[in-house]
């Protein structure tokens, strides 16, 4: 029994796949099936149940899977100890992202922060808030991007920048036509919201007080915030998103773009570590990339901007 099979069970466990699996801890999807089923044949049982799609644990591989997490959170810990005490950048570090925040910032900040730390290993996976609340509490995270709220002071959180929400709206809306958008011209129809526990979604249901948002759910669930915006341009109804995605937008995308009336709904994104976190040198290095790769304007709350 190594650390790495126990690493491969955990991985298995985490996407209930073996290639996604695979793809996450940087091998081949027979190498790490391999190694899984050595395991296996050493222990004389079955930690995977392999007929099942997706993927799931034995009834005695959920006992296995739990004592593997206790076991490399502890042996990591010994690493970061290490690592801290050397000031290194080298190394595996993990990192949750919010679905809504990863696709316009990671390119943003990470493959200058791979050229310029080569031997640094990040390994990124989209997760919801509360699944990295979760990961960070079990260890299968060193990190998580979110956006800050209430119910966080089990964490420690560094505040990285602020990101202000925008509507995305058809050219055949009635509301294209307005300049900004107002919490009482939301209706709910045709309103293309992400699923309930996004908390891009959440944020701004609260503060739009769309008490039509669960009957528009019912009708347009599709999931997908790059998905409701493909419906907006093809003249279909409203979404929102982030600003970091706006930046990303073409000239003619971006003449759907309307900014809400002041006070404009804002978020705070923050990393979020657990308060024994470590590795500090790290994650200062981390955090300073980030707010690089951002606009200056975007590191501090506007006084046209509230916190939500």
């Amino acid at each position: 029994m190594t650390l790495q099979q126990l690493e491969y069970i955990l991985a298995v466990n985490q996407f209930r796949h073996f290639a996604r699996a695979a793809e996450y801890c940087r091998v081949t999807q027979p190498t790490l099936s391999a190694m899984i089923q050595k395991l296996e044949e050493e222990l004389d049982i079955r930690i995977f149940d392999r007929s099942q799609q997706p993927v799931c644990p034995t009834p005695i591989g959920i006992h296995i899977i739990e004592q593997a997490q206790n076991i490399l959170v502890q042996t990591n810990r010994i690493k970061s100890i290490i690592e801290e005490k050397k000031h290194s950048l080298t190394g595996t570090f993990k990192l949750g992202i919010l679905p809504t925040i990863a696709p316009y910032l990671l390119p943003r900040f990470f493959p200058e922060l791979m050229k310029k730390y080569p031997e640094l290993d990040i390994r990124v996976v989209e997760m919801k808030t509360n699944d990295i609340k979760k990961a960070l509490q079990t260890g299968e995270i060193d990190t998580g991007i979110v956006a800050s709220l209430a119910g966080m002071e089990e964490f420690r959180q560094t505040p990285l920048f602020y990101e202000q929400f925008f509507a995305y709206v058809a050219r055949e809306n009635p509301l294209f036509n307005n300049e900004v958008i107002r919490t009482s011209d939301l209706t709910g129809e045709q309103l293309w919201l992400l699923d309930e526990g996004h908390c891009f979604r959440d944020q701004l249901v609260r503060f739009c007080q769309l008490k039509a948002a669960r009957a528009s759910q019912l009708a347009y669930h599709l999931g997908s915030m790059e998905t409701f915006m493909r419906m907006v341009e093809s003249g279909k109804g409203i979404t929102f998103i982030p600003e970091l995605a706006v930046l990303q937008l073409g000239d003619a995308q971006r003449e759907l773009v309307r900014p809400f009336a002041i006070p404009c709904p804002t978020r705070q994104i923050v990393m979020l570590t657990n308060k024994d976190f470590i590795r500090y040198t790290l994650l200062e290095a981390l955090s300073k990339e980030i707010r690089c790769a951002v606009p200056g304007e975007m590191l501090s709350l506007k006084a046209t901007q509230i916190a939500i």
